[in-house]
């Protein structure tokens, strides 16, 4: 098989009409690599062996209806991402309803249309594509993640009680929950910029000098030029996450010296989070703190550290970071 073919989609192709599949070729096979079944049983195992870009499925078929082979694709973890269009004559609003509550995607009535049927398989792979990339960027911050734990003496159940405790703070100050879900992907991200910083400094068991303490202080901008300019949405909340969760709430703060609500709302919450795990888990240079007396710390830092309200709404939903807190033990 040639470098064109393989970098062509596979799409499969099921219909028990041959002539219906020698259409649906004739319109498709410019562009995408295609590969056919004549029924139901045919269609589930190419379906699980070659795990197809798309699968477009003829309804009335012998045997096992495209309805049944939808709803077994759909209960298969290997083949349930798969997006499945549905080739049919039937266009009655019940049986749309029944295709769509078996997992499919879209509909294409027969008899099909070529710039149709073109038009709708490029806007599913664009947005299978779509999703793909997402993951992607996703894996890349997780993986950046990790390689920030090995330069710190945080744990990494920290990072994930803290991007919890983000998520939670989030919908309590009134982000929706795509914003929130965003914000619990981008906290990992808040410390990336140690990798930059050395060991003889991040690992040192005492009190750092205030020379030492002023190269820690560069980790934030370290971290957005880690991150980057990049055009994802995802990395860019990462990357202000990263610069600016050390700013406070009266511009004492580094490294901008940012004040009150020029600090962006992913780094206010994130400092309330940050600062709420660190304080209640042990560490190797001290013991955890009871969340009574950080609560009263963190209190007492209302409109210094913090911004008053995050603060107010960290008390109002203690249960559910304590719950966190319990869930992911170091």
């Amino acid at each position: 098989m040639d470098s064109a073919i393989r970098n062509k989609a596979t799409l499969l192709l099921v219909d028990d009409e041959a002539a219906n599949l020698r259409l649906l070729q004739q319109t498709l096979q410019q562009d995408y690599q295609l590969v056919f079944a004549k029924n139901g049983a045919q269609a589930l195992q190419l379906a699980a062996s070659i795990k197809p870009a798309l699968i477009l499925l003829d309804i009335m078929m012998p045997d096992m209806t495209g309805i049944e082979v939808c709803q077994r694709l759909k209960q298969q973890p290997e083949t349930q991402p798969i997006p499945v269009i549905f080739v049919t004559a039937l266009d009655a609003e019940h049986d749309e309803a029944s295709g769509f509550a078996a997992g499919c995607v879209d509909y294409i009535t027969k008899p099909v249309s070529k710039a149709v049927v073109q038009a709708r398989v490029k806007t599913h792979l664009s947005l299978v594509n779509a999703d793909e990339l997402r993951r992607s960027r996703l894996q890349i911050i997780q993986r950046l993640g990790k390689a920030a734990e090995f330069k710190d003496n945080e744990t990494g159940m920290h990072v994930v009680r803290m991007s919890h405790y983000s998520r939670v703070l989030g919908l309590a100050y009134g982000l929706c929950e795509a914003q929130a879900d965003d914000l619990l992907l981008a906290a990992p991200m808040h410390d990336v910029g140690k990798i930059g910083i050395p060991d003889s400094i991040m690992l040192k068991p005492g009190k750092l000098t205030d020379d030492e303490f002023s190269i820690m202080k560069q980790h934030p901008q370290i971290g957005a030029d880690i991150l980057g300019d990049a055009d994802s949405d995802l990395l860019q909340l990462a990357r202000s996450v990263a610069l600016s969760h050390h700013e406070k709430w009266d511009g004492s703060g580094y490294p901008a010296g940012l004040a009150g609500e020029d600090i962006p709302l992913e780094g206010r919450i994130v400092a309330v989070a940050d600062v709420f795990d660190a304080l209640t888990s042990k560490r190797p240079y001290k013991e955890a703190w009871s969340v009574a007396d950080t609560l009263a710390f963190m209190h007492d830092q209302k409109g210094k550290h913090f911004e008053p309200l995050l603060v107010d709404l960290l008390q109002q939903n203690l249960d559910q970071i304590l719950a966190i807190k319990q869930r992911w033990t170091d």
